[in-house]
């Protein structure tokens, strides 16, 4: 069987305060939309802006982190994979589908008063959260990145 890849990796802005719910099993569910930017010029040469919005959807620890760290305006880096739903729409019995982004991992790029409601990380660090399958008992994996670690 060939291999294959379902990477996705986003850097953007939060367009509204993340939705979080629990499921019955006590796990959390955020949902939230990000807005990414593409800028190009047009055949008469000038600059056009062209905006395309994200679903994403992060479980457990990861949800509970943007419920209390990601806001409306935040900057994030997210990584995930590509996943699309479908269901059968009770009032019109359509068919409906949604598209959205299942984030694995996510590095929270505001500083604070930038749209991130967290206090704990200054400006010169980011927080990096990872959300992998984890055995029972193993926390996630949490990573600070300096100025000093960026290359440019």
């Amino acid at each position: 069987m060939p291999k294959s890849v379902n990477k996705v990796i986003l850097l953007g802005n939060v367009g509204k305060d993340p939705e979080v719910k629990f499921l019955p099993s006590g796990s959390a569910v955020a949902n939230f939309s990000l807005a990414t930017s593409e800028r190009f010029k047009d055949k008469a040469g000038e600059w056009q802006d062209r905006t395309e919005w994200h679903n994403l959807t992060a479980y457990q620890r990861l949800a509970e982190i943007i419920r209390d760290y990601v806001k409306k305006g935040s900057k994030l880096y997210v990584e995930g994979r590509i996943q699309t739903r479908s269901w059968d729409d009770q009032a019109s019995g359509q068919k409906k589908y949604r598209t959205e982004i299942i984030v694995n991992e996510m590095v929270l790029l505001s500083g604070r008063g930038e749209g991130e409601a967290g206090g704990s990380y200054s400006r010169s660090n980011t927080g990096s959260f990872d959300q992998r399958p984890s055995t029972p008992g193993e926390e996630l994996a949490s990573t600070e990145i300096t100025d000093e670690d960026i290359p440019f």
